[in-house]
């Protein structure tokens, strides 16, 4: 199978890349060097593609060039804090880019798309609201909710007007190895490998611990992407969730048993977010009922390939020689 991609170089992006090339399918990667956060994948089967999601015409050019069997679009502006420093820049990106994705699929033939938006979308929920489902009204509360909320439009209306198989995955929060700094898993795992390893005190500076999310390993995130792209409906949202909430404070519990370390806990004013949604979930019953997929990788298993990943990180610093003068 072809298939072209955008975001392959993101968290998610590389490994669903990694899924794919393992199954012998040829994958052509949009890659924006300026916005990439991962290696490209070196493999037989990949091609990277030079591109910039707000070039149609670019884009045109290179669907109609892979002449791919499905899209995978990834690629965008991820962090909902950032979206207030540019509110613009964000709708641009996230939601004229799934635009540009959408017209240049219907441009080359109307393959198979799969357009990944957030449950950021939600906002803020009551309790009686949970879990989210499919039919739970969206009220972002954030530039990037409302990308992504109009992009999950984009899909409905494409589907509606061109008969385009396109299918919207609206996942929850996704962790793993690879995931960057600036998500509270990493931050953690980061904090404690670099203590471990003599690169910090033993002091962790935390944001909010109280509020409670629905985990789900991105490695099984990617496998629901598959499924959804090969099989889902078109002009349908899925979520994709375990359905349970856990508190951040259980996530720090978790990695401080996995590190061994006893250390103090200090809460950082910078990275309070009074905004927070208490508790948010979703429920994965529709992708269940209709395409079998539920997470198989336990969180503890999830933090402990993180931590694994940071002490990996942090031992290669300590172990890097000193540049020589001149």
């Amino acid at each position: 199978m072809r298939i072209f991609f955008t975001g392959i170089t993101g968290f998610a992006g590389s490994h669903l890349a990694d899924l794919l090339l393992a199954a012998g399918h040829d994958v052509f990667g949009l890659v924006h060097a300026a916005s990439s956060t991962q290696a490209t994948p070196q493999h037989p089967c990949f091609r990277p593609i030079p591109g910039d999601l707000l070039d149609l015409d670019g884009l045109k050019y290179a669907v109609a060039e892979t002449r791919p069997d499905v899209i995978y679009h990834l690629a965008g502006q991820p962090y909902p804090a950032r979206s207030w420093e540019n509110a613009a820049r964000t709708l641009v990106i996230n939601t004229g880019g799934t635009a540009n994705v959408l017209e240049a699929a219907v441009n080359f033939g109307r393959p198979r798309v799969l357009v990944v938006t957030s449950a950021e979308i939600y906002g803020k929920v009551r309790p009686n609201q949970l879990p989210l489902s499919e039919r739970s009204l969206p009220k972002p509360r954030h530039p990037y909710g409302v990308s992504k909320e109009a992009a999950g439009k984009l899909v409905q209306v494409f589907a509606e007007r061109y008969d385009l198989p396109v299918i919207e995955a609206r996942p929850f929060n996704h962790i793993g190895p690879r995931q960057a700094p600036g998500f509270v898993v990493p931050d953690f795992a980061g904090q404690l490998a670099a203590i471990q390893l003599g690169h910090q005190p033993p002091t962790m500076r935390v944001g909010n611990l109280s509020a409670e999310r629905d985990f789900t390993d991105v490695r099984d995130v990617v496998q629901a992407y598959r499924l959804l792209a090969e099989r889902g409906q078109p002009g349908q949202a899925y979520l994709i969730c375990s359905g349970q909430p856990v508190a951040i404070h259980t996530i720090l519990n978790i990695l401080l048993e996995l590190s061994g370390l006893t250390v103090n806990v200090e809460y950082d004013p910078a990275r309070m977010r009074p905004s927070d949604v208490p508790v948010l979930y979703g429920t994965p019953a529709k992708i269940s009922a209709e395409l079998g997929w539920r997470p198989q990788i336990h969180l503890r298993t999830t933090l402990k390939d993180v931590l694994t990943e940071w002490r990996e990180h942090y031992g290669e610093r300590k172990n890097v020689p000193a540049s020589s003068p001149g």
